[in-house]
């Protein structure tokens, strides 16, 4: 375990804004807005932010108020926050993100989460936190070889606790981290005493044969009408699950371009329509900013076509762990799929958020945590 602090040299970032100054822009047809894509003046002023008023050093500053270490597991580097409570009897919980994110959307809920008795909470509350970078995204750098799915990197997850000395431990994800996180309840059934979930990634539609005639009247005609929302929201996901290195020379030569690919799921929407909450542009930027300066957007999609070859839209059986999700507004997912291959003990809705939950309503996903984890 080697400590790890965040130092980008002055040069890599002045490079940065010598490229967002001569940024390349396309043009867009009248009145399009964003019926083709990112609107073109919504991204325009976002990079005109980007380089002129955004302070990546506060960020970095922000990044290394929490203790992270680096260390290889399985022939990969894997960075990580591990961020002990002052709690003596905390419970481990290991966080996972998903795409386009990185550990910097876990900086609101550490505190909470680590320390509840200086945030108002139950001190019987408490967690250690691990957050690692998934291999191939930010500080864990490019993936060196073929095969690091989500089921690999669980396997990795359950190494890193066990080095970290944690015999029992939750685990909670988002996006692809909400696949991550129950395949680690099935790598390591033993250790793993909840999964926690939000933004499920792969319970929102039909991906096996006979899925619609296994739910309920209700449940499929959700997932029919998911499946058509899905069709015209998946571009960026059937690129980077099937030609991956073919778009990351774009993502790693324009960074204007990558913030582009990236607001395909920050901002998927017209963001004066929808009825998520926004996230914040210094969050999107944090984010962004780290992809650039570690060169791992490419890396990153691989993550897509690697989970696909391994099956991961199949419903393997579930593992026993309990399992809680957490729904927020605008999430698809489906109690009835979801069922099909996790032991679900606990199904919240919640009219507030969004996909993004530790960045869009971080209070409402810390107290949903405490209390499924608290009924442990």
């Amino acid at each position: 375990m080697d400590p790890f602090r965040i130092d980008v040299p002055q040069a890599d970032l002045d490079e940065l804004r010598h490229r967002l100054a001569r940024t390349r822009w396309p043009g867009e047809l009248p009145g399009a807005g964003w019926d083709y894509g990112v609107s073109e003046p919504y991204l325009a002023e976002l990079v005109e932010y980007w380089q002129t008023g955004f302070d990546w050093r506060a960020q970095e500053v922000r990044l290394n108020a929490f203790p992270q270490f680096t260390t290889t597991i399985d022939g990969q580097l894997v960075h990580f926050l591990h961020v002990r409570s002052p709690e003596p009897d905390a419970t481990p919980l290991i966080l996972t993100h998903g795409w386009p994110s990185t550990v910097a959307d876990f900086l609101g809920v550490l505190g909470p989460l680590t320390d509840p008795r200086a945030h108002g909470g139950d001190p019987a509350d408490a967690f250690h936190v691990v957050a690692p970078s998934v291999p191939g995204f930010a500080f864990s750098g490019p993936t060196n070889d073929r095969g690091w799915n989500t089921r690999r990197t669980a396997r990795a997850w359950a190494e890193l606790m066990r080095r970290l000395g944690y015999e029992r431990y939750g685990a909670q994800g988002g996006d692809f981290g909400s696949i991550v996180s129950p395949e680690l309840g099935r790598t390591a059934p033993g250790s793993v005493l909840g999964v926690h979930v939000n933004a499920v990634a792969n319970a929102g539609v039909p991906t096996a044969p006979g899925d619609l005639e296994r739910l309920s009247e209700e449940d499929a005609k959700q997932a029919t009408e998911n499946q058509a929302w899905w069709y015209g929201h998946s571009g960026y996901a059937t690129q980077m699950s099937t030609r991956p290195q073919t778009l990351a020379y774009a993502l790693n030569d324009s960074p204007a371009g990558q913030l582009a690919w990236n607001l395909e799921w920050f901002v998927d929407w017209d963001p004066t329509a929808t009825n998520q909450t926004t996230v914040d542009r210094d969050a999107i930027l944090t984010n962004v900013t780290i992809f650039w300066l570690t060169g791992t957007a490419g890396s990153a999609a691989r993550l897509y076509l690697e989970a696909g070859q391994d099956g991961w839209g199949e419903r393997p059986e579930p593992s026993g762990v309990p399992t809680a999700v957490a729904n927020f507004r605008g999430d698809h997912a489906i109690r009835g799929l979801a069922a099909l291959s996790n032991t679900i003990t606990r199904w919240t809705t919640y009219d507030t958020g969004g996909h993004f939950a530790s960045l869009q309503a971080p209070e409402v996903l810390v107290d949903d945590i405490r209390e499924f984890f608290r009924g442990l």
